[in-house]
């Protein structure tokens, strides 16, 4: 896919966009030195939000490349599993590749999404959902989502099921580099899901 020109849009939905793309570009694979600095340069307000962003940017300013692998491999991937399976089939049904996927391909057809050739997981796992978001937020492949269509994708794909997710990998036990990204995640789906029952 190639991405369309950059849309104007209003400032609190570039941040928005902004930080649904940072969770789906941190929770895909381990970072690299280079977002772990990007990540120890961030800074947030005296909110919960923003001290749970603080608290990331500290654990990332003393973070090394080979130990958040390390972590990274533990929760998402391990020995035959990883502590967590981070899937809406698997929150929703309890079971890989159920019902919830089947819906995400159709919406994503419908707006004519597809999985990049070389991703071999399932689309409903919490990365691409996040980068999904940011993508129809921002227009990165079109026009910027309507407000109603944005609301539908959510409540559809990550709202049941993503402020679950990001609790558990606040509380993993092996969570120490994720824990603030799980508190992130949690607080970010709890103030998108109020926002959009709101009407923003």
């Amino acid at each position: 896919m190639t991405a369309a020109p950059q849309s104007r849009i209003a400032e609190e939905d570039r941040l928005r966009a902004d930080l649904y793309n940072f969770l789906g570009l941190i929770l895909a694979g381990p970072p690299d030195q280079m977002l772990l600095a990007q990540t120890a340069g961030l800074s947030g307000d005296g909110g919960d939000l923003g001290q749970a962003i603080n608290t990331l940017a500290k654990v990332a300013r003393i973070t090394k490349p080979k130990s958040v692998e390390s972590e990274y491999n533990r929760l998402f991937i391990g020995l035959g599993r990883g502590e967590l399976l981070p899937y809406a089939s698997y929150y929703l049904t309890g079971f890989l590749n159920e019902k919830p996927l089947a819906l995400l391909r159709q919406d994503m057809t419908a707006r004519g999404l597809a999985r990049a050739q070389n991703v071999f997981e399932p689309e409903d796992n919490i990365a691409s959902l996040m980068e999904m978001m940011g993508a129809m937020i921002a227009g990165r492949f079109a026009t910027p989502a309507a407000l109603d269509e944005q609301k539908t994708f959510f409540d559809r794909h990550i709202g049941p099921w993503a402020g679950h997710f990001f609790s558990d990998l606040e509380a993993a036990k092996g969570s120490v580099f994720y824990a603030p990204v799980g508190t992130i995640g949690r607080i970010f789906m709890e103030i998108e899901s109020e926002a959009f029952r709101l009407g923003r």
